[in-house]
């Protein structure tokens, strides 16, 4: 994975349940949701990596297309958490590299992304902001008419009215909280509903989906947590379950199985994920039974890499390259090999050669070539860095270490300048203000006045003000 970075997605509240009594195992099984996760709160650790965001637009674009939604606008985030969750904000899906590595097939997780694009095609989320504020006001009017029952009460002396006004305040809350979660389980029903819509249109099998819940519901039931069906914003995992049946074995595509090219570029995933979560114990863990395959060497040799053994990795990436000369990404991370090698000149015939293979023109790809450009710390290298990285900016403007490689490119190119410039363009863009400011103040001082550089550098020290 190229990087691992945290990312400022706003959110709400924890997705799956509601307070903090359920266990782990209910939480689980709650998760596929409309709304944002505890580390959106904060910041989530968003992963970067151009093979997993291939793959999953892969089998994004044809579900989104036939709920009717453009997959250009919609993003798809991958988090770093071991948990089975995905969630929707804005036009975004978030899905954790938990659910990419418990994921067994391709269908399993295409299934989840047509639940969240049934959140997003149904509006879900402002009906959900909608619902809140409504439940916000009730909640707020319960707790007047209680205070002025006790009010009354105490004028009048009667101690039942103070009561009764005690007994409003509250209940008011927990009736307006079950009757938001019964909205909720309504909708995650509905998106679900959705979904088997999405797939059959797609020609695809529902029974990701229904293996997915499965898997959720012998969780909890050999956990042992009892839920109360009124404290939660999902449907029971029974419920869910019949419903996805009845619906999955209504469609004709039931039996229809994966391409096996998108299986073995799963499973090429899922040792990716494997290596960077948990080691080469982890990759040995998920193929056991399979050691010999393809992708328990890629995540092998990813492993040997993090471990280390950088030398040790090499070898066997140039051996799963003479098995797949045609694979970008194994030559993008044979061009992370050597860059910790300090080959710089071999990294960057790497990355050239992923750059050029790449159906898709990453801009991930693109920008690890201009970073290897830099890192050679050749002046020769620094336009060719600078054109790679500011290419790669352009289709992927939220990528900030580019800017912070773009930025070396200028200054070793012995242009400060614009090397400040682009360091407040790339704060402006993370959301640090503060560091954006100061760099644009510095680079202010040395662009020539009126220039397009020198204006953007007033921008931004005179947005926020």
């Amino acid at each position: 994975m190229t990087q691992v970075s945290p990312a400022p997605y706003a959110g709400t509240s924890r997705s799956g349940w509601v307070g903090r009594t359920f266990t782990a195992a209910t939480a689980a099984l709650l998760s596929l949701s409309l709304a944002v996760p505890a580390q959106a709160q904060g910041k989530a650790a968003v992963v970067r990596d151009a093979e997993i965001e291939t793959l999953l637009k892969d089998y994004a674009t044809p579900v989104l297309k036939a709920a009717g939604l453009k997959a250009s606008r919609v993003q798809i985030v991958l988090v770093n958490d071991p948990s089975f969750n995905a969630f929707v904000d804005g036009q975004r899906i978030f899905i954790n590299t938990g659910a990419l590595s418990a994921s067994t097939v391709p269908n399993e997780i295409i299934g989840v992304i047509a639940h969240e694009a049934g959140h997003l095609a149904g509006g879900h989320q402002q009906r959900l902001r909608e619902q809140i504020a409504t439940a916000q006001t009730l909640a707020i009017v319960g707790g007047l008419l209680g205070a002025g029952a006790i009010a009354a009460g105490s004028i009048a002396g009667s101690e039942n009215g103070a009561q009764v006004g005690g007994a409003l305040i509250t209940a008011t809350p927990t009736l307006v909280q079950r009757n938001l979660l019964s909205y909720r389980r309504s909708e995650e029903m509905n998106a679900d509903q959705a979904a088997a819509r999405f797939l059959n249109a797609t020609g695809q099998s529902m029974q990701g989906m229904l293996t997915t819940f499965q898997r959720f519901s012998q969780s909890l039931s050999l956990s042992g947590v009892q839920v109360d069906q009124y404290q939660i914003s999902h449907p029971l995992p029974r419920e869910r379950i019949a419903l996805l049946e009845e619906l999955a074995r209504k469609s004709k595509f039931f039996d229809t199985r994966d391409p096996q090219s998108l299986v073995d570029r799963h499973q090429l995933m899922r040792a990716k994920v494997a290596a960077y979560s948990g080691g080469a114990a982890a990759v040995v863990r998920l193929f056991s039974k399979d050691r010999g395959s393809l992708a328990a060497r890629y995540g092998d040799a990813i492993a040997t890499d993090l471990s280390g053994n950088s030398a040790a990795a090499l070898k066997k990436m140039d051996a799963l390259i003479r098995e797949q000369p045609g694979n970008p990404y194994f030559h993008e991370f044979r061009g992370e090999i050597l860059i910790k090698l300090r080959k710089s000149d071999e990294a960057i015939k790497a990355f050239a050669q992923a750059v050029k293979l790449d159906r898709t023109k990453s801009p991930l790809i693109r920008a690890r070539l201009g970073f290897a450009l830099v890192a050679s710390g050749k002046k020769g290298n620094m336009n060719r860095a600078i054109e790679e990285l500011r290419v790669a900016i352009q289709a992927d403007p939220d990528n900030f270490n580019a800017y912070r490689n773009l930025s070396q490119a200028y200054g070793q190119a012995g242009d400060i300048a614009n090397a400040e410039l682009i360091m407040a363009e790339g704060n402006f863009r993370a959301g640090n203000p503060r560091e954006a400011k100061v760099f644009a103040a510095r680079a202010l001082q040395k662009l020539p006045k009126g220039s397009p550089g020198a204006i953007r550098a007033n921008d931004i020290l005179t947005i926020g003000k």
